[in-house]
């Protein structure tokens, strides 16, 4: 596991606070909305992105419940905000789904427990403090807490996440792994920065705002095209629409702005095969 990727530095912006606070979330201090403002005025797509990020969270959860899923681990879970995991499993199928969270950051952790005592069901709902590149260290942790079966399908979540892990870290290793302890018919949602390549100017400013989370926050900002990204999902095989804008991902609502100006990508995919 890379030593930076543990260290939590609260004199530094946060990725996850500075996505809480773009999200109207409260578990941000300063100097994560400074950052955060000066990232929106370089590039105000950013916001859309987010939002649309933690929409299509919330419709991927859905549809995993709808087809069947009672369980859930979420990696890199971050902060708690409006529309967690289990709640909205538990609006489509209330008492009967099982979510574990999990994140290395300490402050996200302890916030995620404190949710956890004031809104779920200990019995079914657990915040891990733990490492994506654990491998599986971290998944015989997930078994050990009781409420997942590893016989049964289970919906990964990997949203917003490997975007902070630069190639060198070599990212897709443990998702290998993580796919390979899913049984057939589990789920895995992944979503991903994608820039739109028509558009000039996002590029350049996606570049300084990627050089300033390298430079001043805790996680550097790495953008992969749709071909990269559909690779991390191995031969897992993408439900409809596949892998497109999130805003396009199975829309409650029609769309009114232009799906690509979210420049992230996501989808969901299904394992087949044993």
């Amino acid at each position: 596991m890379p030593e930076e990727r543990a260290a939590i530095d609260t004199d530094r912006p946060s990725a996850g606070r500075i996505y809480d606070y773009v999200l109207g979330g409260r578990h941000n201090y300063a100097v994560d909305r400074e950052f955060a403002e000066q990232q929106l005025r370089e590039l105000p797509q950013m916001r859309m992105g987010m939002v649309n990020n933690r929409e299509f969270l919330r419709r991927a959860v859905r549809y995993a419940v709808e087809s069947g899923i009672r369980q859930f681990v979420d990696v890199g879970s971050g902060l708690p905000t409006q529309g967690n995991v289990h709640e909205v499993a538990d609006e489509v199928a209330p008492g009967e789904c099982r979510v574990v969270y999990i994140d290395n950051e300490p402050i996200a952790h302890a916030h995620a427990q404190i949710l956890l005592e004031d809104t779920a069901d200990p019995e079914r709902h657990y915040a891990l403090f733990g490492d994506y590149f654990d491998g599986p260290e971290l998944w015989q942790r997930v078994l050990d807490e009781g409420a997942i079966d590893p016989d049964e399908p289970i919906c990964l979540l990997i949203v917003a996440l490997l975007h902070f892990m630069p190639d060198e870290h070599q990212p897709g290793a443990p998702l290998a792994y993580y796919r390979d302890q899913l049984p057939p018919g589990s789920l895995l949602a992944l979503t991903h920065i994608s820039l739109n390549v028509e558009d000039n100017e996002v590029q350049d400013a996606f570049q300084t705002v990627a050089g300033q989370y390298t430079n001043r926050a805790t996680l550097p900002l790495t953008q992969r095209s749709r071909d990269e990204i559909a690779g991390f999902v191995g031969d897992f095989e993408f439900v409809e629409p596949g892998l497109v804008w999130l805003p396009d991902w199975r829309p409650d609502t029609t769309n009114t702005t232009d799906a690509a100006e979210s420049n992230i990508v996501g989808g969901v995919a299904r394992k087949t095969k044993k």
